[in-house]
């Protein structure tokens, strides 16, 4: 859990901003990334404040460059890149932990049910590129995290989501949620197959009960021609 820079309370997740003191604070790159701001090859505007991003440099390998916002913090991300840094950023992650998953979740649910109290309705923001709606989407399926996506473009993460993220993959639910996805592939692989092999002795089923109709068919038609022929002669 990460404490306000100001007053060193608690922040509630995945929020930024302290509830004490009400200090914006930069969770997700203080201290944990280095960054420089470049030239912006394009203006994007934040879908939250409406103020133009800026273009920083967290010099992942090189250059890896992601758009930022100066005033609520939020962060977003083209196609692919937020994977990447997740992946570069938390490795050698071996083991689940879900003693601490369940604590993540917690947090993320108790500070869920707060603002749905507070303001019921989901607040849907468009993309910094195209400008339509961005869909709301649980990251990997079990993080908690909420972020918003452009199927086309990229992900929006507010201000303190990054950093949950994070936390989440080190205490192995990236791994948590590939174990589940097999299993979950693996079930449908058996119901597809059980289905097929249904549908298959179904079908040699039907095919023997024709059979059996057509034979007694053919019978009946003999024995009518037979009779026909000792009347004529």
């Amino acid at each position: 859990m990460a404490n306000c820079i100001s007053c060193s309370a608690a922040l509630p997740a995945p929020s930024n901003i302290c509830e004490y003191c009400g200090r914006r604070n930069d969770v997700d790159l203080h201290g944990v990334h280095q960054y420089t701001v470049v030239k912006p090859q394009d203006e994007r505007g934040c879908p939250r404040c409406g103020v133009g991003l800026h273009t920083i440099n967290l010099k992942h390998d090189g250059k890896f460059f992601i758009e930022r916002c100066d005033q609520c913090m939020g962060l977003f991300f083209d196609a692919g890149e937020l994977e990447a840094l997740l992946e570069q950023s938390v490795s050698n992650v071996f083991e689940i932990n879900r003693q601490q998953l369940r604590a993540i979740n917690k947090e993320l649910y108790q500070r869920d049910s707060a603002s749905e109290l507070a303001e019921p309705l989901a607040f849907y923001v468009t993309c910094p590129v195209c400008s339509d709606f961005m869909q709301r989407k649980n990251f990997g399926a079990r993080s908690g995290v909420i972020i918003d996506r452009c199927h086309k473009h990229g992900m929006w993460l507010d201000g303190g989501e990054l950093k949950r993220l994070m936390e989440w993959k080190k205490a192995g639910g990236q791994l948590l949620h590939e174990k589940m996805a097999q299993e979950e592939g693996a079930v449908k692989e058996r119901r597809q197959r059980h289905g097929s092999m249904a549908v298959r002795a179904g079908t040699v089923a039907d095919t023997r009960k024709n059979g059996r109709i057509s034979g007694a068919l053919d019978d009946g038609l003999l024995s009518s021609v037979l009779k026909l022929v000792e009347k004529l002669f």
